[in-house]
């Protein structure tokens, strides 16, 4: 006796594959067009308080000015520069602060 079930054809092997998405990195610092914006960035790495998060954060912020322009403005060397201000870098105070003021930012202290 022969089957009277249906075979559900299969999918050929090209009409299977599913396409990959395509992605590209997000790089923040192109978002960054304005001082406010700086600013606002550099607020909430404050505010996060982790001092990776802050380098990172003013690594951020330098790319967005441009590194070597950083790197004139306040005299350190552009390798050293990078190093410091990734997520992994510990920038030293006088490297902040030098940073700060090349990027036209100033920090305030308020009370909590």
């Amino acid at each position: 006796m022969e089957s009277t079930k249906r075979r559900t054809p299969r999918p050929s092997s090209a009409r299977s594959r599913v396409a990959e998405p395509v992605t590209t990195p997000y790089e923040a610092a192109e978002n960054l067009t304005s001082e406010a914006r700086m600013a606002a960035l550099l607020e909430a790495a404050l505010e996060d308080g982790n001092p990776q998060v802050v380098a990172a954060a003013l690594g951020t912020l330098a790319r967005a000015k441009g590194m070597a322009k950083i790197a004139e403005d306040t005299g350190l060397n552009p390798k050293s520069l990078y190093r410091a201000l990734s997520g992994e870098g510990n920038p030293e105070l006088d490297t902040f602060l030098k940073v700060i003021h090349a990027l036209g930012l100033q920090l305030h202290a308020s009370a909590i």
